[in-house]
């Protein structure tokens, strides 16, 4: 993702994050109530055959031509940001790579679809947040667009915002203040307020065409000053989840679910998306193709997904946040993004279509929620 454009008076950036999301910040909230037929018994769902807990964070794609015939919305779902919308902007294979189920390796195991109205019905009056990026949104937009496909619902309401300010002098001339241990104020009530939370980060903390360790550092604070000698973003990813976690964790009320998203991959091949990477594959990739483009022994240009997911699963060690790992099933899927039909002025290998495979994080993000809720 190209970062935003800088004007020579805008100087340091400051943001004052515990979410380390750094340059974009989005509080997506969706509160769901006033629905309709509400005397209607709830979908059944499909139970696994076996009393143990599924793991759906690993498997496989299989083709289902049902899948794809049986759109859940589609192009016309006015919430879909354009960049992302492959059907309406033309892309050679939107239509076809609907055509792929997710099917988790453990035995008699299935994901279910996210049945709308058992969603709007088990979740009524439940007020539910997406803190995060543009990957984020990108599966809030996913959920929004399914619920609408249920003509029961009443009133759904959703907001974002990000924001942003100077930074004094440091002796650079340009540069990103991170408050490590400040709650960013798009998000810092979210924590008391909604029932569900799903948080993420990750992408802009391995930015290098952004943030220059020379240049245009990120330059990390901690009880509003400076923390000397400077750290590298890694060590800075862990002190910024660090304090997240612990905000979150005492603001939150004990019987309230909160989530934390892996990593969303990138399939750029050939380059970064500066250096004329692209994305042109019509075709989910194969085991070997997988690690050839995520392993950490190759230090490939899509590394960071597996180097993210590193620093999260340590912070996320002692906390009591659910993970939602959604990293295996989308890394392999180089054949579901907008692409250069993104847009852009280069191809788009990190968004997704929609629809495409962030509806099945959305299945995902439901089946565990029918978890908690049992």
């Amino acid at each position: 993702m190209p970062p935003p454009a800088r004007t020579p008076a805008a100087g340091m950036r400051r943001r004052g994050v515990v979410l380390p999301v750094i340059l974009l910040l989005l509080t997506l909230l969706l509160l769901l109530h006033r629905m309709t037929s509400s005397s209607r018994p709830l979908p059944a769902l499909r139970e696994p055959s076996h009393s143990q807990a599924c793991d759906y964070s690993d498997g496989e794609w299989v083709r289902d031509a049902s899948a794809g015939s049986s759109l859940r919305y589609d192009h016309t779902c006015k919430e879909i940001f354009k960049g992302w919308n492959c059907i309406a902007n033309g892309k050679a294979n939107a239509r076809d790579m609907l055509q792929w189920r997710w099917k988790p390796s453990s035995p008699g195991c299935e994901l279910p679809r996210l049945d709308p109205l058992r969603f709007l019905e088990r979740h009524r009056n439940t007020n539910i947040g997406f803190v995060g990026d543009s990957l984020n949104r990108n599966m809030f937009v996913s959920l929004v667009c399914m619920l609408r496909g249920d003509k029961s619902l009443g009133t759904l309401w959703w907001s974002a915002s990000s924001n942003g300010g100077p930074l004094e002098s440091l002796g650079y001339k340009q540069g990103y203040r991170v408050d490590v241990d400040v709650p960013d104020q798009t998000w810092t009530d979210a924590s008391r307020f909604h029932d569900i939370l799903i948080f993420n980060t990750g992408h802009w903390w391995w930015a290098p065409s952004k943030f220059d360790p020379t240049e245009s550092p990120m330059l990390f604070f901690e009880k509003g000053k400076p923390i000397i000698p400077p750290l590298p973003p890694p060590a800075g990813l862990d002190l910024a989840l660090k304090h997240m976690i612990t905000f979150v964790d005492k603001a939150m009320r004990p019987n309230h679910v909160k989530f934390f998203r892996t990593q969303s991959p990138r399939h750029f091949e050939g380059g970064d998306w500066n250096e004329g990477g692209s994305c042109q594959r019509n075709q989910p990739l194969s085991s070997k193709e997988v690690e050839e483009f995520f392993s950490l022994d190759n230090n490939g240009t899509n590394v960071e997904v597996r180097l993210v997911n590193r620093h999260l699963m340590k912070a996320l060690g002692q906390s009591t946040f659910r993970v939602l790992d959604i990293t295996r099933m989308s890394e392999f899927r180089a054949d579901a993004h907008p692409s250069t039909t993104g847009g852009k002025r280069h191809d788009d290998c990190m968004h997704w279509c929609l629809p495409g495979p962030t509806d099945t994080w959305n299945d995902l993000l439901a089946a565990n929620l029918e978890a908690v809720r049992s």
